[in-house]
């Protein structure tokens, strides 16, 4: 959901001020209905300010400036056109910005942080799941695989993210939770994952988003006829294996949280579209990958419930079960006797 954007902290104001820049000109009034600006995402990884029908993204501190490079270059490249939703080049910099050389979408920094700017896109509407774009999701995901990665990019283009995501999940739990009494069940589930899947192997040169969900989807308003689906955000895009991208609907699938004809509705607007995540034996690709993302939400529920100190969500206990049938085991206490 939306938040309004005053009284945020030094990184969404300084945004805003992109922002704000990026729509109108250093400089020049604002006449948008209120602002229209709202802080559409505040985390670690990554802060997104909208104003009227622009969003300023600040990536993560720890951003690789070569891959952010190499990806931005690819959300930009015409042979994504119609699958990634592309940068915008950014403006001329407000003063609590700093302005680089660069033209590839990657021009301005807040503190140390690669700053970008984007088209606004509505996104899918978590009100009306009925109405979640799952074939058309499928059909941006299988004509990114089948599309040849290109070759004029001003670094090489990186593995993807989605393996490493999911260690570093692990990671968080462990420093986070790690006596929480569901914590060895996910790590038990964990070491059922081989290693081999999560490293890049030689043959995985199909292009990935490397960490897709419904959240990844916007409208392109820029074609207000059709306002086609896009994928967004390539912070954790590269090179890789498909079946990552098609983990989180599978594990999904397999917690019982994604009904059954919504995954076959899914994975069958895949197949339709040439995609060559899956063979004859579904699972024989995606088993692994959906395993590391149940792990990889389990880890980031205990971690994050821990630090905000409360109990489980429903949704949160169920990708915790689906952990105790991968590793066989849930190692939680059991409930004290009824007096």
């Amino acid at each position: 959901m939306e938040t309004a954007a005053p009284n945020q902290p030094d990184v969404p104001a300084r945004l805003a001020a992109l922002a704000r820049a990026a729509a109108h000109g250093t400089g020049r009034p604002c006449d948008c209905a209120g602002g229209l600006l709202r802080v559409l995402a505040d985390r670690a990884d990554g802060t997104v300010v909208r104003h009227g029908a622009l969003v300023a993204k600040a990536h993560a501190p720890d951003t690789d400036p070569e891959g952010h490079r190499a990806r931005m270059a690819l959300a930009a490249h015409p042979s994504v056109a119609g699958i990634f939703l592309p940068p915008l080049q950014a403006p001329l910099a407000p003063p609590a910005v700093r302005r680089d050389t660069r033209d590839d979408g990657s021009a301005a920094e807040v503190d140390g942080r690669p700053v970008t700017v984007w088209p606004y896109g509505p996104p899918v509407d978590p009100e009306d799941p009925d109405a979640a774009p799952w074939e058309e999701a499928a059909r941006l995901l299988a004509l990114l695989h089948r599309t040849p990665p290109p070759e004029a990019l001003p670094a090489p283009l990186p593995a993807m993210r989605a393996p490493v995501k999911a260690a570093l999940a692990v990671d968080r739990m462990r420093g986070t939770a790690p006596d929480h009494p569901a914590a060895a069940t996910v790590l038990r589930a964990w070491r059922t994952v081989p290693g081999a899947r999560l490293r890049p192997a030689p043959g995985d040169r199909f292009l990935c988003h490397g960490d897709f969900h419904l959240g990844q989807l916007v409208r392109d308003a820029r074609d207000p006829v059709r306002r086609p689906w896009r994928l967004i955000d390539v912070d954790d895009a590269g090179l890789g294996d498909p079946a990552w991208d098609l983990a989180r609907p599978a594990a999904w699938f397999a917690a019982g949280l994604l009904p059954a004809d919504v995954w076959s509705r899914f994975l069958g607007a895949y197949r339709e579209a040439g995609g060559p995540a899956v063979g004859a034996d579904l699972w024989d690709r995606l088993d692994v990958p959906a395993r590391a993302l149940t792990v990889q939400t389990a880890a980031l529920a205990l971690a994050k419930s821990t630090a905000e100190g409360r109990p489980l969500d429903e949704v949160e206990e169920v990708m915790i079960d689906t952990c105790a049938r991968i590793a066989g085991k849930r190692t939680d206490p059991a409930p004290p006797a009824s007096t």
